[in-house]
């Protein structure tokens, strides 16, 4: 495998994993970037572009990160709070007063932005047209009855994020949430990150599909919990339909859907967007830009949400917005906060270490949260820092 790119002395473990993830995870086409302390210390990328072509990987290359999409967006309202603009304490209604139908007029930002506010799936759910719209997502959840009274219980809202989050923005400072992400992060921090894909970045984005998981010597298959396997086929069970909110799935290489603006799952970044965004999360990056606070760090990885989970159907812990390091989401160390993407993607920070990472794949394989190839990455760099 021709890997591409560079590493800081002690970080050599991560070349090694990621050449193994090619020769023995069924990497088809990656890449991986690190910082420590607000500085780059791994960037490397190999294979394909595409996952069903041979055109070689650039070093500018984007892919869908699917669920890795949620963590950035988080990024959002805790910016707007930090700015003053944003009460997470507030009643959402406050911003969105139709969002108080269906038993949801108690439901706070913070319940919003933890997955407890009781809606991860829809009564009817939305085509790809509407999901895509920016107003039916967003009129669908409003009036949707809470499934659980708000804050009392927790669900990974997996597709219902999409539209919770971007009306919130859009009530909040009159901007979507793909236009804000935009102008008030990306450009800034010089991030390869979009939730909309500009049409004049097109080409530089690779076609993504379903790959199958190897095994590695001595590593075996992870097989799910029949409770889980049970409630990722039953189509009445919440999982399925909490999943299924966009029914039929869609097309994540139309164009259209990856110019949507939908931040729970089609988001487009490089690796080192996702890496450098956590890192700027942290501190101050090498340009001197910092994104949180100390005290809006603090929040970010405060616990939120954890137990059983009831939609994932394994016990999970949630910040505000982000996921944290546990059994079902291992990342750095118990501080570190992030989020994955279905399929493989997966960028955090670590702010112990002052460590973050992005890692974006073309190769999406079945693991939902805890991708072998991504652990593989995690364990190296434990190891190297």
């Amino acid at each position: 495998m021709d890997v591409q790119g560079a590493v800081a002395d002690g970080f050599e473990p991560v070349r090694d994993a990621f050449v193994r993830n090619f020769e023995q995870r069924g990497e088809r086409g990656a890449a991986v970037t690190v910082y420590r302390d607000g500085h780059k210390v791994v960037d490397l990328w190999g294979g394909t572009r595409d996952v069903d072509g041979d055109a070689p990987w650039a070093v500018d290359t984007a892919q869908v990160v699917r669920s890795a999409t949620k963590g950035v967006a988080a990024a959002v309202p805790l910016l707007l709070h930090q700015r003053g603009q944003l009460d997470l304490d507030a009643p959402v209604s406050t911003y969105w007063p139709e969002f108080k139908a269906g038993g949801k007029e108690r439901a706070l930002v913070r319940h919003l932005l933890s997955h407890r506010t009781g809606v991860p799936a829809l009564d009817r759910p939305l085509s790809v047209a509407e999901a895509c719209d920016g107003e039916s997502g967003p009129r669908a959840v409003a009036a949707q009855q809470a499934v659980w009274e708000p804050g009392t219980d927790h669900g990974y809202h997996a597709q219902t994020y999409s539209w919770l989050m971007a009306e919130l923005v859009r009530r909040v400072t009159g901007r979507t949430i793909g236009r804000w992400i935009a102008e008030e992060i990306a450009r800034p921090l010089d991030l390869d990150f979009w939730v909309g894909l500009p049409a004049e970045e097109a080409h530089r984005v690779g076609r993504i599909g379903s790959v199958e998981v190897a095994s590695v010597g001595g590593e075996l298959k992870l097989r799910p919990k029949r409770s889980v396997t049970e409630a990722y086929t039953d189509p009445a069970s919440l999982t399925r339909r909490a999943f299924g909110a966009i029914d039929p799935l869609p097309d994540e290489n139309d164009p259209a859907y990856r110019a949507a603006e939908l931040p729970a799952s089609a988001g487009i970044s490089t690796a080192r967007a996702l890496a450098r965004v956590y890192a700027s999360m942290l501190g101050p990056v090498d340009n001197g830009t910092r994104l949180f606070a100390p005290a809006t760090l603090a929040l970010a990885r405060t616990e939120e949400s954890t137990g059983p989970d009831r939609v994932l159907v394994v016990n999970t812990r949630f910040g505000l917005g982000f996921m944290l390091h546990g059994p079902a989401s291992p990342l750095l160390g118990p501080g570190s906060f992030g989020h994955p993407g279905r399929g493989g993607s997966l960028g955090f920070g670590d702010p112990e270490s002052g460590i973050a990472l992005g890692y974006v794949t073309n190769g999406m394989q079945k693991g939902v949260t805890a991708d072998p190839r991504a652990q593989a990455l995690v364990r190296a760099v434990r190891a190297a820092s």
